[in-house]
């Protein structure tokens, strides 16, 4: 009876096997140009939707994406509604103990922006009474939950894009996130000319994690290491240069903050 048992316990492995293996379900929230965002016709673009298609050409895997809320895509995960998170998800010590991060595809830190007649200072005493907007279930969230928690009206968004809307036109202050997706999808367009970088670059590991990168349950790591070597092959065949060169004109790699 065991030994009945065990073969149909084998037989479900490899049937479930089988099945990830024929399509391998992509998230992400869409809400976070240039990395990942719906063109005009609802067709899922950006930089992490390029390379998340060339990883999957190279691991021959073949995969769909599915569109879920930022703070829903962990929980759909591990509830297996997804099976790999391709959103600009950092790797932090927090989310590692509860889900699987393959190696990095990118690292970039994290700053403030703000209008540029703002004469305030960032740190406790020039952010006091502020009203700071970030995207809800964020780092940056985290980040400016801890430290100026107490001191600041915190405004928690679904999108980025939204976080722009608001501080466009004026009821924020100032907004906290990625200096790249900052600097691609808001200062660098025309509704973004009023405002720059405010304070220093926020590189601490312990918020700003040790870069950004795919997402799986912790069981998958066969799945994970898949990634892994591709993520590799497309870094050396310049699949990867070649995606990051359409959409910036630095290092997006970037080394170890």
């Amino acid at each position: 009876m065991k030994k009945i048992i065990l073969g149909l316990a084998c037989t479900a492995a490899l049937l479930g096997t089988t099945v990830q293996a024929k399509e391998i379900r992509l998230a992400s929230d869409f809400t976070y140009p240039p990395f990942n965002y719906k063109n005009s016709e609802g067709v899922p673009v950006g930089f992490d939707i390029e390379i998340a298609d060339a990883l999957c050409e190279q691991a021959k895997l073949d995969c769909t994406w599915v569109s879920q809320s930022w703070d829903s895509l962990i929980p759909s995960l591990l509830a297996r509604k997804s099976d790999v998170i391709m959103a600009s998800m950092r790797i932090t010590e927090e989310r590692k103990r509860k889900i699987l991060f393959t190696d990095k595809y990118y690292q970039t830190p994290a700053v403030f922006v703000a209008a540029k007649s703002a004469e305030f200072g960032i740190d406790e005493k020039g952010l006091e009474g502020k009203t700071i907007g970030v995207q809800q279930g964020t780092i940056h969230d985290r980040y400016v939950t801890d430290k100026f928690g107490d001191i600041v009206n915190i405004k928690r968004y679904t999108g980025q894009d939204e976080v722009y809307l608001d501080l466009k036109n004026g009821r924020l202050d100032l907004t906290f996130g990625n200096s790249d997706q900052l600097s691609l999808a808001f200062l660098d367009k025309k509704e973004g000319e009023g405002f720059e970088f405010k304070g220093k670059a926020v590189t601490d590991k312990a918020y700003i994690g040790e870069g950004t990168a795919l997402a799986l349950r912790k069981q998958d790591s066969k799945l994970a290491k898949q990634f892994n070597t591709a993520i590799e092959e497309i870094r050396a065949n310049g699949t990867y240069d070649k995606i990051a060169a359409k959409y910036f004109t630095f290092d997006i790699y970037g080394s170890d903050l």
